[in-house]
């Protein structure tokens, strides 16, 4: 029997909710497909914060770096947000990316037959949406420097500095060709290359690399352009190689054509290693402790570290199904309710879906 080894972050806000259904989904698979998931919890986020002082404590890093995957909820809350920059959650997932060299994150966007009706875009727009959002995820203005803040002087001054190197735009570009060659076979690289040197050599160096690459068609896209194009015609679209920055927006920008964010999965991966693999939603604190939270983000993340982390290909397409068939017999969460449907609860739900299994 296969053996794992899974690091859980529950996080803050909805994320111990959250957490708490993938765990029972994930011992309901192995069971059912055979192998062994040792799930160990740890702080992070917030919760880290105020026990250790720290959003990323070592001892966390060091168990989700002898780990075969990690699985992360969410962090953040408004209280932490007068803590110093280092000190907030926010900076424990770039310090976790950082540690573990996760430069790549993949978000994949399909629009589920039965939530097609839950989208503020009409059917016709969306319906054949299936795209997958690469983003570099550990360079770009988020980690460059030198940056800070100046306030002894007269008018106060904040500045971030936006810097890549071709090595670091080659590598994410390999892995949208990856991905690109079991799909469409179409990339679009977006960037901000009229106004922005540092988009300029992104689309240099993403050019020079496919020009190797005769089977894939490369299309080149200004950043807001391509945030137009996503909400007038998404289909268009099959992988969006990107920046930091612009991926982060376009991907949240992206989740919403299924009708809800809390639909949406994510893996941040390395070249070898474990991946972060977590729901693409933030932590909700306004809905904590409710019980009305959305986990299925989550539960397709964990899909994705089924699928990518483990190679457990059957248990990744049971839980697939499983979320298929629980939303297509009518229940929803909150977020998902078009008027016509079973409102559950965020455990009741993961119930109807493990039944499924």
């Amino acid at each position: 029997m296969k053996k794992y080894k899974i690091v859980l972050l529950s996080g803050d806000g909805i994320g111990p909710e959250i957490s708490e259904v993938s765990k029972k989904v994930l011992k309901k698979l192995s069971k059912a497909h055979n192998f062994d998931i040792e799930i160990i919890e740890k702080l992070f986020g917030g919760v880290a914060y105020e026990k250790y002082g720290n959003p990323a404590p070592d001892e966390t890093l060091i168990q989700c770096k002898n780990s075969d995957a990690v699985l992360l909820a969410c962090v953040g809350d408004v209280k932490y947000d007068s803590l110093a920059r280092e000190l907030r959650p926010e900076s424990g997932l770039l310090k976790l990316r950082s540690a573990l060299n996760l430069f790549a994150n993949i978000r994949p966007v399909k629009i589920r037959k039965s939530l097609i009706d839950s989208s503020t875009l009409k059917k016709n727009i969306i319906e054949n949406v299936d795209l997958i959002v690469v983003r570099e995820l550990i360079g770009g203005i988020y980690f460059g420097n030198p940056r800070g803040q100046i306030y002894n002087i007269k008018t106060p001054k904040a500045f971030n500095t936006m810097v890549y190197d071709s090595s670091e735009i080659e590598r994410i570009t390999e892995i949208a060709i990856k991905i690109a060659n079991q799909r469409r076979q179409k990339i679009c690289s977006v960037d901000k290359s009229n106004v922005l040197e540092v988009s300029q050599l992104w689309r240099d160096t993403v050019s020079n690399v496919m020009s190797k690459e005769k089977r894939i068609s490369l299309s080149n896209m200004y950043v807001d352009n391509a945030a137009m194009q996503l909400v007038r015609d998404p289909a268009q679209f099959d992988v969006i190689l990107t920046s930091n920055l612009f991926g982060d927006i376009l991907s949240d920008l992206a989740a919403m054509l299924t009708g809800s964010i809390g639909m949406l999965p994510s893996a941040s991966l390395n070249n070898n290693g474990p991946g972060v693999f977590e729901p693409v939603h933030g932590s909700a604190p306004d809905i904590a402790g409710k019980n009305i939270a959305n986990p299925i983000a989550m539960l397709l993340s964990a899909s994705m570290m089924l699928k990518i982390g483990l190679s457990e290909h059957n248990a990744a397409e049971s839980l697939e199904n499983a979320v298929d068939k629980v939303l297509s017999k009518g229940f929803r969460t909150a977020d998902l309710d078009d008027g016509h449907s079973k409102v559950l609860s965020c455990s009741e739900i993961g119930c109807k879906i493990i039944d499924e299994i």
